[in-house]
């Protein structure tokens, strides 16, 4: 797929545009106002993509593959459970379109391929892969944390709110190439583990029927710590480095 990388990317964007939409009418439309906050968020998720990505900014192929990858891993756990559904093989097949389109190196050089982005943050090739694979994990846990905390359900669900808003900072401070953006997005890992543990997971849908969001949680946490974890081992050895520094400068 070397060949119409304009198109596309046009046919990716014009994708995510369409479930921006969808998701947008669905928080519009009132018919199911406990959700009005879930969907309104997903819809600004996607229009972010869709907008990066047309900007052309240098991460916004490995935030919209993301968003493919996730809408790909909910479609085939939902065939998983439910078995052939039209709706879900309609939703797999776009958004793994998504990723298909946006994948491989003649595509990365109108985005994280650019020199001028990566002599600004004195990036190798590897470590172009290593933020990028970090970027793509962090966000297909997104939609699995919105879930989680915007879905109507019993209780509080301060631990939601907490681990949404880090990860959200965490992904700018990854993208911006800041150490704190590692740490907020292992804080919301564990924001999000306690409130598995501590609070409240059902949600109760229009139709009065109460499923569980655990897994939605899970799925956020398991993809958050993906992110985390290739960061974990320079991040000990920097602090430790600072650390040795600052005790032979006492002497």
């Amino acid at each position: 797929m070397g060949r119409f990388t304009g198109e596309r990317r046009g046919l990716a964007a014009t994708v995510l545009a369409f479930y921006g939409f969808i998701y947008m009418l669905m928080a519009l439309s009132g018919q199911m106002p406990d959700w009005t906050a879930a969907w309104g968020s997903m819809a600004a998720l996607y229009g972010t993509a869709f907008f990066a990505l047309v900007a052309g900014y240098f991460w916004a192929r490995w935030y919209a593959m993301g968003l493919g990858l996730s809408g790909l891993a909910t479609a085939a756990f939902g065939l998983f459970q439910m078995g052939l559904d039209e709706q879900l093989l309609f939703y797999g097949g776009t958004h793994g379109a998504i990723a298909l389109l946006l994948w491989g190196r003649s595509m990365s050089g109108a985005f994280d391929g650019r020199k001028d982005w990566r002599a600004k943050f004195h990036l190798s090739e590897a470590g172009s892969n290593k933020l990028g694979k970090a970027v793509v994990q962090a966000t297909m846990s997104l939609p699995y944390i919105l879930l989680y905390a915007l879905a109507p359900k019993d209780g509080m669900g301060a631990a939601g709110f907490i681990g949404l808003a880090l990860a959200g900072t965490g992904l700018y401070g990854l993208i911006k190439m800041r150490t704190w953006g590692v740490l907020s997005m292992g804080g919301a890992a564990l924001a999000l583990g306690c409130g598995l543990v501590v609070e409240p997971s059902l949600f109760t849908s229009s139709t009065g029927e109460v499923l569980s969001i655990e897994l939605a949680g899970m799925l956020g946490i398991v993809l958050m710590l993906f992110a985390v974890v290739p960061f974990a081992a320079p991040l000990l050895r920097f602090l430790r480095s600072d650390v040795t520094a600052n005790e032979c400068n006492r002497f």
